[in-house]
């Protein structure tokens, strides 16, 4: 590849994770909010949300593989107790944290600048891993995805549905501008942004996810750092950029509470991601589109952790409220 065509290839790639970044200021794409939003609300739109980011990625990675385009795919895994455990603790720190690592840049670039903490307490947990417990090496398995498998097949369908969700977006010329831009950026558009860009971004670079850039620099892997370092910058840079042009930036002094919460959060995230493996960005944007069991698994697993603690939270906080009421 000459010099030229990787810098152009590079670039295009942090454009995309910046793009990514700011749809993710309106993508719905936290799984803490979305799984209050289902048991408090009895909505489920935040996760339909996310399950459509899915399937941008599962048909983007069919199509791709049909024109032989599509980079190695990571390693599927088996189901295995680690995988349940590391969806404990992923869900716990989510909800430590308030925000899962999608949730987290989103508050980190709506200006709560506590959120800082979650990828510092991330990184030390990836640092600490190996020292604390012992999980099992992960066996990967050989069986290819069922979504690569009938890639041409899938890859029909899934233009047939780009079609009809990009359709609405014709009536920029009867609406104009200001329409489009709200059309593009409500949740739903936002998270098949964040999908768009993501396959974008692993055809030309190959697989990254921004919580790998953060164990990679854990394990001191020098192996394409620097380029995930860059691309984690624009994702932030996009976050506030993103957070700006929303009108929700509002600069949030970080308090002692909230950067502790925060770091402990980030650490049981990076301990369960590792257990599974794979943080909940890996599981939705990777695990899931190609069907893994093991993905889909972690996930659910995560998200009732999450609900538990919030059911526990407000049972004990309820005759503290009764007893104030009196």
């Amino acid at each position: 590849m000459s010099t030229m065509l990787f810098t152009l290839t590079v670039v295009t790639a942090a454009l995309c994770a910046g793009l990514m970044g700011y749809a993710i200021q309106h993508g719905a794409t936290c799984t803490v909010a979305a799984v209050d939003e289902l048991f408090a609300k009895r909505k489920a739109n935040r996760l339909i949300a996310m399950g459509e980011a899915s399937l941008w990625v599962a048909g983007g990675l069919a199509l791709a593989s049909a024109l032989h385009v599509l980079p190695a795919m990571p390693a599927a895994y088996p189901v295995s107790d680690w995988v349940f455990a590391g969806g404990v603790l992923l869900g716990f720190g989510a909800w430590i944290n308030r925000a899962c690592v999608f949730g987290a840049i989103a508050r980190f670039g709506s200006g709560d600048w506590s959120y800082a903490a979650t990828p510092l307490g991330f990184y030390l947990g990836c640092l600490t891993a190996g020292g604390l417990f012992a999980a099992p090496a992960a066996v990967a398995l050989a069986d290819t995805s069922p979504v690569l498998r009938m890639a041409e097949g899938t890859a029909v369908l899934f233009v047939m549905f780009a079609v009809w969700r990009l359709v609405p977006a014709l009536m920029f010329f009867r609406h104009g501008p200001a329409w489009l831009a709200q059309r593009v950026w409500s949740p739903h558009a936002a998270t098949a942004v964040i999908g768009v860009t993501f396959v974008i971004i692993l055809v030309l670079v190959g697989v990254w996810a921004y919580t790998d850039v953060l164990a990679q620099l854990a394990r001191g892997m020098s192996m394409r750092l620097a380029l995930g370092v860059l691309f984690l910058a624009a994702l932030y840079l996009g976050a506030l950029l993103g957070g700006w042009a929303a009108g929700r930036l509002r600069s949030t002094a970080p308090s002692a509470a909230g950067l502790l919460r925060c770091f402990v959060g980030g650490v049981l995230m990076a301990w369960g991601s590792l257990l599974i493996p794979g943080s909940n960005d890996g599981l939705i944007l990777i695990g899931m589109p190609l069907l893994r069991p093991y993905a889909w698994l972690a996930f659910a697993t995560m998200c009732l952790t999450i609900a538990a603690a919030q059911w526990v939270r407000n049972r004990l906080a309820a005759p503290v409220s009764m007893h104030e009421a009196a």
